[in-house]
């Protein structure tokens, strides 16, 4: 019989600074209202200029693994998810292993947008069933700040830098109490990548003069066709973890959504009958923080929230690639 896995801890980092709507109407040409009726986005963090994802994504990982009780050398993989890593190399995930302490634990980066910290723990849910490893820490860590042009109202008030991560470990009789990770569903569309994408940086447009000037550096986004192809894929692979559990919608406690828009939340909370108050939220304080969105919003509500065996958490996020997901959670003392 397989194993199973489950999220012991949790933890997450945001940087101090605050960039409010009011800050940014000294930006561009915006208003606070524009931004809070069509994004519900009231403030953001911004990481300091010597504060990379490798720091913001150790402090959350020191956090998970407090909450967990694991010391570092227990952990045998690190999983970090990120668009935005320090380098193009060395990964993210092993400046990360460096700094706590992991000698020997494999690390690797993944790359999947908005949708990086539910690809991330499909990954650890994957290698645990396999009996590949016991214990895996996922982390998602995003300075997006560092590809966003502040001269752009049209998504320079959409994102903000912060870090998540877990700890995820094989579910064995007196591991603890926890979220097993019952179901992950994955999909993506590479013919739509243009909607959302830097344009240059990397080796189909590397960096010059010419590429700076013209601003490809920044992130790119047709928001309208995102919209529509957000709703439909994470609706869609939300239902498919559904069917795949046997659940019907009301039986989720609590709806964890990426926090992109929302308009975007609230259309997919109606297609599912999930009443507002059961919506997880952190998106007016910290607007959208690419892939460690979800984790920063999952640890949030497990230390606001008391969760009781047998709840279900439903989770789900849309991003660049096109990329999406979807994962069923259920608390469980072990």
């Amino acid at each position: 019989m397989k194993e199973k896995a489950i999220i012991v801890g949790t933890g997450s980092y945001l940087p101090e600074r605050v960039l409010s709507n009011a800050d940014l109407e000294k930006m561009v040409e915006t208003s606070d209202e524009w931004i809070v009726s069509r994004t519900g986005m009231k403030e953001r963090r911004i990481a300091a200029a010597d504060e990379f994802s490798s720091h913001m994504g150790e402090e959350a990982s020191r956090r998970a693994l407090a909450a967990a009780g694991i010391e570092p050398g227990a952990v045998q993989m690190v999983i970090c998810a990120t668009t935005t890593p320090d380098h193009a190399f060395p990964s993210t995930a092993c400046l990360i292993q460096g700094r706590l302490g992991m000698t020997g634990a494999a690390a690797l980066d993944i790359q999947a947008a908005c949708s990086g910290f539910i690809y991330a723990l499909s990954l650890a849910k994957g290698w645990i069933e396999a009996g590949l490893y016991e214990t895996v820490l996922v982390v998602a860590a995003e300075k997006i700040s560092s590809l966003v042009n502040y001269k752009d109202r049209n998504t320079c008030v959409l994102f903000g830098d912060g870090a998540a991560a877990a700890v995820v470990r094989a579910a064995k009789p007196g591991v603890g109490r926890g979220l097993l990770v019952n179901e992950t569903c994955l999909g993506a569309d590479g013919l739509l990548s243009e909607l959302v994408m830097v344009p240059a940086g990397g080796s189909a447009a590397p960096a010059s003069q010419a590429t700076v000037e013209a601003g490809l550096h920044y992130l790119k986004m047709d928001g309208k066709e995102v919209f529509k192809h957000a709703v439909r894929r994470m609706e869609g692979a939300s239902k498919e973890c559904l069917d795949r559990m046997g659940l019907k919608e009301g039986e989720i406690s609590w709806y964890v959504p990426h926090q992109a828009n929302m308009r975007i939340i609230e259309a997919i909370a109606k297609r599912f009958q999930v009443p507002m108050e059961k919506v997880y939220l952190t998106i007016q304080k910290y607007g959208n923080t690419s892939a460690s969105s979800l984790g920063i919003t999952l640890d949030e509500l497990l230390r606001n929230e008391k969760l009781v065996d047998g709840e279900h958490l439903l989770l789900t996020a849309f991003g660049a690639g096109l990329t999406w997901g979807a994962s069923v959670l259920t608390q469980e003392t072990l």
